[in-house]
């Protein structure tokens, strides 16, 4: 691989017939997990403007309930890869802010994946498939944390007696 003079970035090489995410060059090989991948496309899609939250409904109410219990968040929760030899897909569940225009915000959270994943792995990105799973309205959070005290008394209080 030479670089004449282009101020391009070499890419590495994948070594034919290896693990699916084995990168080989002159000085070694380096082998990237699958989970790696998955966090540079949570990262990068997280990123983008206009994305509120990542994951399906049960995973981000799953994520929610770590956070109160003093847990972290996982940064692939809604993230899916499959790495192949050379090549990477994702699929992304995602939340998209209310008033957000959801063809744009696909298309640059996209790019922003396709873009992380190629310059950080060198893997080659075939398809970014994203599904908005939920809008997120304004003042959403606000509104139930004003009304804990009857929210929370009626909530506690058993409807069948």
């Amino acid at each position: 691989m030479s670089n004449t003079g282009t101020g391009a970035v070499p890419r590495a090489r994948t070594h034919e017939g290896g693990s699916a995410t084995s990168l080989v060059t002159d000085k070694g090989t380096t082998s990237i997990d699958d989970g790696v991948v998955a966090k540079i496309a949570g990262l990068a899609a997280r990123e983008v403007s206009g994305v509120h939250a990542m994951g399906a409904g049960a995973a981000r109410a799953f994520g929610s309930m770590k956070g109160i219990v003093g847990g972290d968040a996982s940064v692939s929760q809604g993230v899916s890869v499959e790495v192949g030899e050379r090549q990477a897909a994702v699929d992304l569940d995602l939340v998209a802010e209310y008033g957000t225009a959801i063809p744009d915000l696909a298309a640059a959270v996209r790019r922003n994946v396709i873009a992380a994943i190629e310059r950080m792995c060198g893997l080659e990105v075939t398809e970014v498939n994203i599904r908005v799973d939920d809008v997120h309205l304004p003042g959403q959070e606000r509104g139930r944390d004003r009304d804990t005290g009857d929210q929370r008394d009626a909530e506690q209080e058993p409807r069948v007696q």
